[in-house]
């Protein structure tokens, strides 16, 4: 089994269509979708964004 990794950028208000585009031409199973989730820091609190996400596609042979 091979599997392929793909680095995703994502701005989570504006890009669903464009993600959902790009897991629908994969070839492959999706394993696994990681998000990178940074931190951010405001006068009213703690929350959190979400800049980039890697898929995990297992490639069929």
């Amino acid at each position: 089994m091979k599997y392929k990794i793909h680095h995703f950028e994502l701005n989570m208000k504006e890009d669903q269509l464009k993600l959902e585009q790009f897991l629908n031409r994969l070839h492959g199973d999706v394993v696994s979708i990681v998000p990178n989730v940074k931190p951010i820091f405001r006068p009213m609190g703690a929350t959190a964004k979400v800049d980039f996400l890697f898929i995990v596609e297992k490639i069929m042979n």
